[in-house]
């Protein structure tokens, strides 16, 4: 394969051109200016004294409880969900007595395993997890048999290529 590059001697001349009216444009080349002196005004001197700034330094704001707050707040809760339709399996439960919180999830994996996550945090040894994985006995397949379909489509016959030298 080869390339043929031509080149005129019109177009020679027309990028030279642009190139010489970019740079005048550009302020690479001197171009006469003109000054003229700015008109006198008369003015008015206006002197304004200014005050120096004084600085206060907050002072620390007592903030009282809201009356719904709680020093140690305990809850504790769970779910289970056990869609037999769509396969979905998963529960969690979970507590916190005070600034401690635990609980565990679990959930069933595309792989057919279940998987079962034991975390705990607290203020000193922040997020912590265990995560098990356990086969399950048997897994559910979903199979969905489809009718088959047969596609033809018919192509015109290629033509026979020769390459001479």
């Amino acid at each position: 394969m080869s390339y043929k590059i031509e080149s005129s001697c019109l177009s020679f001349q027309f990028i030279t051109i642009l190139s010489f009216i970019a740079v005048a444009s550009a302020g690479v080349l001197p171009l006469p200016q003109e000054y003229h002196a700015a008109p006198v005004v008369p003015t008015t001197t206006v002197v304004k004294t200014v005050a120096p700034v004084a600085y206060a330094h907050a002072k620390p704001v007592l903030v009282k409880h809201d009356v719904h707050y709680d020093d140690h707040p305990q809850y504790n809760y769970n779910y289970d969900v056990n869609d037999e339709h769509t396969g979905d399996v998963h529960s969690q439960t979970e507590e916190r007595d005070g600034d401690v919180v635990r609980g565990e999830y679990s959930l069933i994996d595309a792989d057919g395993f279940r998987r079962v996550v034991q975390y705990t945090v607290d203020p000193h040894s922040g997020f912590n997890a265990v995560v098990n994985r356990y086969p399950l006995d048997h897994v559910k397949t979903v199979v969905k048999q489809v009718a088959p379909v047969t596609l033809v489509k018919q192509y015109a016959q290629p033509q026979a290529y020769h390459q001479h030298h």
